[in-house]
């Protein structure tokens, strides 16, 4: 049985340069998402969401396996950061931070089989978080993006050149800020972390 992985088949938007910007338009794709707010690095709800969002989709991929002879690597986690007044969104005030957390689903997965995952997993384990999983369908469309390489807190020059990038070349920033980790902070050293940003555009 062959495992896809997603991250070759979409390579321009799950693999971009370290080097370059890049200018992407980013077809729809489903996901399972949780919604929540607060420092990620000390909220619970960020932990609880993270631990929901790998269980279901994982539970997924089994069944996917099982029932349909369908193989391929769970996706890296995602998030959509963003404030209710962006003037406020500053490193300094993370527990003002809006988030969306996000594992995005072959299309082949529907409803049902994700209703079917959500019941198994409670079955084996508390997932404090499930109510509030949902699963749903993202258009990001036009965005700026290049893959980020170092810890977390140092993203920011990055970003800020991201951001002048898109200016300078004639678009407004538009939507949330969007993050792709593509490593485990778990198991790699701070500095070798690779982060897609990725910023919409209008």
């Amino acid at each position: 049985m062959q495992k896809i992985d997603f991250k070759k088949e979409l390579k321009p938007f799950y693999r971009p340069s370290a080097k370059k910007i890049s200018v992407v338009d980013v077809p729809s794709m489903q996901f399972l998402m949780i919604d929540g707010q607060g420092d990620p690095n000390t909220a619970l709800a960020y932990t609880n969401a993270i631990e929901t969002l790998y269980a279901i989709s994982y539970t997924l991929k089994f069944m996917s396996k099982k029932q349909l002879a369908r193989d391929y690597v769970v996706m890296p986690l995602e998030g959509l950061w963003w404030a209710e007044d962006m003037a406020s969104f500053s490193i300094e005030n993370k527990d003002a931070w809006l988030w969306t957390a996000m594992i995005m689903q072959p299309d082949w997965i529907n409803a049902d089989m994700v209703a079917a995952a959500k019941e198994a997993a409670a079955q084996k384990k508390a997932l404090p978080a499930l109510f509030k999983l949902r699963f749903q369908t993202y258009h990001e469309g036009l965005a700026a993006q290049i893959l980020y390489i170092g810890p977390y807190a140092d993203e920011a020059p990055t970003i800020a050149r991201l951001h002048a990038h898109i200016v300078e070349n004639g678009y407004r920033l538009a939507g949330k800020h969007h993050e792709i980790y593509l490593s485990d902070p778990r198991r790699m050293a701070p500095e070798k972390l690779k982060t897609v940003i990725r910023q919409p555009m209008r």
